[in-house]
């Protein structure tokens, strides 16, 4: 249990005041066991799933995944390996040359599959650029994810369709349009939340501090996801922040929870709860979803230039798609044919994001001029003339063909 989700029960103000208070006193203990030792105690966090896959009790959160069922379960596991089975294609398919760049997720696979299926279809998502299983989650089809990094379109679907907006590159900026909206929903009088994701090195962003305060202040229904992968591009959490990152949240009057983040169970019965706060007019939440990125933060990085084989390797013993494995064949949930019948289905859907990667037809070159300006601008007619002559040119050196 943490100080900060037992302060949510009660109202939004009071919440932040009490929040605030026990904050400092644990930040004062912390400063003090750190002392020497440059590096501050680790805080407890949310745990229903320990590594070894051994259901842990938790009065608080234990209640929003009583009603789970073995079919819930193993749709859960389902989700995890299908979503890590179609980033590993995609990364495969940057290697070759198919993708000009591609974000993994791997190792985040609980966070982003816990926290996506604890949404209602009428909550709005604005995610970053590496939310492949929330996207999973939502109905987007995978391969739609690839086209704007192959350089085909500007995102491949409707944000409106799914609730799900297109990735967001600039860094930070979804928080503010999560807010937004949330704020606008508010307005509108619905029930439905909001939720922004985004990662430990988008959390030192002065975006992400003016949706903090913009949210609290409005009490906007937004609940603020952090998957901190503890590197963000190369530079450790402890070098942006002195404090936990979920901290945070009590300096701008809201709570603030830490939950294991490679516990799918856990993701989900906290953004769960953080969910039901919003719609119930209770305002923001920060989530931190404590996890590790096991690979690179993209596919033009080497995360070996800045951290050692060791922390990646004890991070990989805490798996998360390996211990809701072990969970499920602990409490006889899933059997041999599950799994062998999921690896079918899994080696499948890597041959059809393959196959619609290469079959993605090229751009139209002259659509990077549409959209400009509303209307016509002497500029970008000089500037598509000279790129039509350029493009002329490679059909004269070739004979005209």
């Amino acid at each position: 249990m943490t100080v900060e989700s037992t302060a949510a029960r009660t109202s939004r103000r009071s919440a932040g005041t009490k929040a605030g208070t026990t904050g400092t006193k644990r930040t004062t203990s912390t400063t003090k066991k750190a002392t020497g030792a440059g590096k501050s105690a680790e805080p407890a966090l949310v745990q229903l799933l320990t590594p070894e896959g051994k259901r842990v009790k938790n009065a608080e959160f234990d209640g929003y995944v009583d009603g789970i069922t073995a079919d819930d379960l193993r749709g859960l596991y389902r989700d995890m390996v299908l979503t890590r089975r179609f980033d590993a294609e995609a990364t495969a398919l940057q290697r070759q040359g198919e993708l000009g760049l591609w974000a993994s997720l791997l190792g985040q696979e609980a966070a982003q599959i816990g926290s996506g299926r604890a949404l209602r279809d009428d909550d709005y998502v604005f995610p970053t650029y590496r939310e492949h299983g929330v996207a999973w989650c939502r109905g987007v089809d995978p391969t739609n994810l690839l086209g704007m990094f192959r350089g085909v379109n500007n995102g491949g679907w409707d944000p409106n369709g799914n609730n799900f907006h297109l990735y967001t590159i600039v860094i930070g900026s979804q928080a503010l349009h999560a807010t937004g909206y949330a704020m606008g929903v508010t307005k509108d009088g619905a029930d439905s939340a909001v939720i922004a994701y985004f990662g430990d090195g988008a959390s030192s962003q002065g975006d992400v501090a003016e949706a903090f305060t913009f949210s609290a202040v409005y009490n906007a229904p937004v609940v603020f996801f952090c998957q901190n992968n503890q590197w963000a591009i190369s530079e450790p959490t402890e070098k942006q922040s002195r404090v936990p990152l979920y901290q945070r949240a009590q300096g701008f009057g809201f709570p603030g929870v830490r939950v294991d983040g490679n516990d799918v169970l856990a993701n989900l019965a906290v953004t769960k709860w953080a969910l039901e706060r919003a719609r119930a007019g209770e305002g923001p939440t920060l989530v931190e979803a404590f996890t590790y990125r096991m690979g690179a933060h993209t596919t033009s990085d080497d995360p070996t230039r800045y951290r050692g084989d060791e922390e990646r390797l004890a991070w990989e013993a805490k798996d998360p798609i390996l211990r809701l494995r072990r969970y499920l064949e602990a409490s006889n949930h899933a059997d041999e044919g599950f799994f062998a019948e999921l690896e079918t289905e899994s080696e499948a859907l890597g041959k059809r994001v393959r196959e619609a990667v290469r079959a993605m037809p090229d751009p139209d070159h002259f659509a990077i001029f549409e959209n400009v300006y509303a209307d016509g601008h002497a500029l970008v007619d000089e500037e598509r003339a000279q790129f039509a002559a350029y493009q002329a040119s490679f059909a004269d050196a070739d004979g005209g063909k």
